[in-house]
């Protein structure tokens, strides 16, 4: 029997320092000792590039040998980063927690999103306890056209900004709801920006219904958190979900209020001038 070659984890990056901070996720995952050949048929890059990625994250402390000089570990270093993040990261907590109390209020899943590019960057998701749900954890991208928060992000865009942005992403239909002629669209996210909120009504995927506020910015700038409540059209409506949005914006003031508390002392006293 021929056992089968390990599946190569292919370092994105293009520069060298995106390589290395990408060597180091693939680090964080083990629970083991690993050896530079290890790694070497693990990531498919070659032996002298791989060790000199090696000794630098060694150099650094981020890395360290064991005994027999040939197994490395997580260093020091990367041990107290690790601490220091969890430690220190009360801004994500506190978010979540509005976010949780929101599941709690409202009986469906919700987000917190960020305008990145030409999508819509999750950045955090509670899901309802409820059996039928859609899944789109953390991390998860989806085109600003067709989102309730992406529209709402477009809506603070200056037009000729709006229409570059527009101009370059193809307008994909996912669903036969999805918006993809651009005056439409632009008909849409001036109702957005009348109303304060939008919709997504089955525009990314069939079945989902999504209604969405920005989190104000207290400095009186453009908002980039969009604040979300996601249910399958089973259970929500349009009217439903005019009914939920007291609850939403009050989850998205509080973000916002969580938000200001973690500004240095600088930077508000700066935007108040």
């Amino acid at each position: 029997m021929t056992s089968s070659k390990p599946e190569i984890t292919k370092l994105e990056g293009d520069t060298p320092a995106q390589r290395l901070l990408a060597l180091l996720e693939v680090i964080a995952e083990k629970d083991q000792f690993f050896t530079l050949q290890s790694l070497v048929e693990e990531t498919g890059l070659p032996k002298p590039t791989l060790h000199r990625m090696l000794q630098q994250l060694e150099t650094s402390g981020m890395l360290q040998r064991e005994a027999d000089s040939r197994h490395y570990s997580k260093g020091s270093r990367l041990r107290r980063l690790a601490e220091n993040l969890l430690l220190n990261d009360t801004v994500h907590g506190a978010r979540h927690a509005v976010l949780s109390q929101l599941v709690d209020e409202v009986g469906e899943s919700c987000n917190i999103t960020a305008l990145s590019g030409g999508e819509v960057l999750y950045l955090d998701r509670v899901e309802t306890s409820a059996a039928l749900r859609f899944y789109l954890h953390p991390g998860s991208r989806v085109p600003v056209h067709c989102s309730a928060s992406g529209k709402l992000f477009l809506a603070q865009m200056r037009p000729a900004q709006r229409r570059r942005l527009l101009g370059q992403i193809p307008l994909k239909a996912f669903t036969r709801n999805t918006l993809t002629d651009i005056d439409t669209l632009e008909a849409e996210i001036e109702t957005v920006h009348q109303n304060g909120f939008a919709f997504d009504d089955e525009e990314f995927l069939p079945g989902l219904i999504c209604i969405a506020v920005l989190a104000p910015d207290t400095r009186g700038g453009r908002s980039n958190l969009g604040i979300a409540i996601q249910a399958p059209i089973m259970r929500m409506t349009h009217d439903k979900a005019l009914q939920c949005l007291p609850a939403l914006q009050r989850a998205a003031k509080a973000i916002a209020a969580i938000d200001q508390d973690a500004m240095p002392q600088g930077d508000s006293l700066a935007s108040s001038e």
